[in-house]
């Protein structure tokens, strides 16, 4: 019962994340945005893998990487530069990037 009065004035979902992870540009929520982030890329690719059909191995092969580094990236564990990202997508996925800016 304790617990529930740290979130008896949250209503929108956004201010539950400032509750638990700090204000926008702090250090504590910029680690959580990232870690989200890098979440939401990592299914997203996983799941443009699964629906091409292609294993992380084949997957890796169209796109001169290695098994390990497929897996090490859809498990969220791995940074990804830009322009790798981009390559996966569209040389190994025949798939397109859009960008969008919040």
């Amino acid at each position: 019962m304790v617990q529930m009065k740290k979130y008896e004035d949250i209503k929108t979902f956004d201010e539950l994340i400032e509750k638990e992870h700090g204000k926008i540009g702090s250090k504590k929520r910029n680690k959580y945005d990232e870690g989200a982030q890098m979440f939401i890329i990592s299914e997203m690719l996983k799941e443009a893998r699964k629906a091409a059909n292609l294993t992380q191995e084949q997957l890796a092969d169209r796109t001169g990487t290695k098994k390990s580094y497929i897996s090490k990236l859809e498990n969220g564990k791995g940074n990804i530069q830009l322009s790798t990202l981009v390559g996966i997508f569209e040389q190994g996925l025949k798939r397109r990037i859009g960008s969008t800016f919040l």
